[in-house]
């Protein structure tokens, strides 16, 4: 049966949105800042050849240059001035949770509430710079080395270096600005953007491989029927829930009784979302972003040690995205999503309990066992979409726009910003309710006097 909150939320209409004012600002807010974002993937870096550049990368497309490009919205293939995208943040979040977990010190941080995330978040955007610093310079070397820069020199490589990382700190702030002013998760919503700005070429590329010949009718067929069937899953999996029973003790108001009331807490099946793809991808592309650039200019084999065992299509790529999708979902579940001693202790300081199990310690026990049973599935529901397409899509010429972790981040990014958007909704009609409430109250003293 559905909640009185479902129910609120299933009658809204357009009409109750355009009376939201407050949500319209927000979302103009977010739109504004992503039209910057993508008006900033047009403007190059200064130095740098574009016929030359536009031909390395028709012939790095079909390797791991598509996924780079797919994930800074084009701006790879056009050397923008936002070519790192926003995975170095990314990168970086990761290291300081990672060392969050591992440091005691930076774990008492953690614990000091709004000044340690601050401090956190310092530290945070210390390594975004030094990230994007390494990885601006490698890109800088590689372009240099397959003659894409019209003045080679270090003069090119420090404005390169200088132009990239700022692209990137602006990025980050977009992100933290959309997130607190505006509406849905900025980092996730400017990869959505990127994704979905670049999606109509890929799918013009698609059937103009049918129209050639390059692809068959049948495979053209098989893509889009497995991009539906891994859409649906994804929103049906994305909306399983398991639900803990919550039982509320007898309480006394006054001189009344009240009875014990029951209640549910939710727990998703996947409790991370769609961060541990967006986590593994960024850490898949920290090294492959240099080995792109590079080519052959690397005589060490690092470069050819990546191309062949980490390259699209590989099995090293394969086994490597998937248990970074395994870990971080666990590690993210356990870290960020769901803390099973926060939830312990909040429903302790509301005198509710799982009937069953002592409050405390053993509540959190019980949690972390459903939470961990929950993830062997919610995990394998991710590396699955996530790695099934992508073994399917790399034995064909599909663009990667079709693979499962673009998919996945398209349709839970839009899940939770349209999820965001009816909270705000709900709580602007429980406002308006609690403000006809108190006009009606007010009426019917003047009655009275």
């Amino acid at each position: 049966m559905a909640s009185a909150a479902e129910q609120m939320a299933s009658n809204l209409s357009w009409g109750a949105f355009g009376k939201a004012k407050e949500l319209q600002q927000r979302i103009l807010f977010a739109l504004g800042l992503l039209i910057v974002y993508r008006i900033g993937t047009y403007i190059p870096v200064p130095g740098v050849d574009p016929v030359r550049l536009a031909e390395f990368f028709r012939e790095a497309q079909a390797g791991i240059g598509g996924i780079l490009n797919m994930f800074t919205g084009g701006a790879v293939s056009r050397m923008a001035i936002f070519a790192l995208g926003i995975m170095p943040y990314i990168s970086a979040s990761i290291i300081v949770q990672l060392l969050t977990a591992m440091v005691p010190s930076l774990e008492q941080l953690k614990k000091e509430g709004e000044q340690g995330r601050k401090k956190i978040n310092q530290y945070t955007r210390y390594g975004t710079v030094f990230l994007a610093t390494f990885q601006a310079y490698g890109i800088s070397v590689g372009l240099e080395g397959q003659n894409l820069v019209t003045d080679p020199g270090w003069f090119f490589r420090a404005s390169c270096v200088i132009t990239l990382v700022g692209g990137t700190m602006f990025l980050m702030w977009l992100g933290e600005q959309i997130t607190a002013r505006g509406i849905g998760n900025g980092i996730s919503l400017i990869i959505f953007v990127g994704i979905i700005a670049e999606l109509p070429a890929a799918l013009a590329q698609f059937f103009e491989q049918g129209r050639t010949g390059a692809l068959t009718t049948p495979v053209i067929l098989g893509v889009i029927i497995m991009a539906i069937a891994v859409i649906t899953f994804i929103v049906f999996i994305e909306r399983a829930l398991r639900k803990i029973h919550i039982q509320y003790p007898r309480r006394q108001v006054g001189q009344k009784m009240y009875a014990g009331e029951s209640s549910h807490l939710p727990v998703k099946l996947n409790p991370s979302g769609v961060i541990p793809a967006i986590f593994a991808s960024s850490l898949l592309l920290l090294p492959t972003t240099i080995s792109t650039f590079s080519g052959g200019t690397d005589s060490s084999g690092a470069v050819n040690f990546i191309s062949a065992y980490l390259g699209r299509g590989q099995i090293g790529y394969f086994l490597f995205f998937g248990a970074l999708i395994v870990f971080f979902a666990y590690f993210y579940t356990a870290n960020v999503s769901f803390k099973s001693e926060d939830v312990a202790d909040n429903l302790k300081k509301q005198g509710g309990f799982v009937p069953g199990i002592r409050p405390g310690p053993k509540t959190v026990e019980y949690l972390d066992y459903v939470v961990s049973r929950l993830l062997v599935a919610g995990s394998a529901y991710l590396a699955a979409v996530c790695l099934l397409p992508e073994v399917l899509i790399s034995r064909s010429s599909v663009p990667f726009y079709f693979g499962g972790t673009s998919l996945l981040i398209v349709v839970s990014v839009t899940m939770d910003t349209i999820t965001q958007v009816q909270s705000h909704m709900l709580a602007h009609q429980y406002e308006g309710l609690i403000e006809k409430s108190k006009l009606r109250g007010k009426g019917r003293k003047k009655t009275r006097r």
